[in-house]
């Protein structure tokens, strides 16, 4: 049963999650760019983790390289197309079973 008039399938719906992570993911990389450039409270890595794995890990890596933060911590560097490969293998597994 359906709440909507219409049915969503399951690639609308994984581009949506993905879009929508993927904006607050680039919101929060530049957001802490410029707390680090003003020298106030920063966002914590595993936040910028959690925000990545929930979907923005490939937009987040290109605002990190864009923007040039972070790009030299290993852990992001390394992390970030780690969780990317992940969830590349999800979305497969996900588009197979629906």
């Amino acid at each position: 049963m359906s709440f909507l008039p219409f049915e969503w399938s399951a690639e609308t719906v994984l581009c949506l999650w993905i879009g929508f992570w993927s904006a607050v993911a680039v919101f929060l990389t530049v957001s802490d760019k410029l707390r680090a450039k003003r020298n106030v409270r920063r966002i914590r890595e595993r936040t910028l983790f959690l925000f990545s794995a929930l979907g923005g890990s490939a937009a987040m890596l290109l605002t990190m390289l864009f923007i040039r933060h972070k790009t030299r911590h290993s852990k992001f560097m390394l992390g970030i197309p780690l969780i990317m490969v992940l969830q590349a293998v999800l979305i497969a597994w996900i588009l197979r079973r629906f």
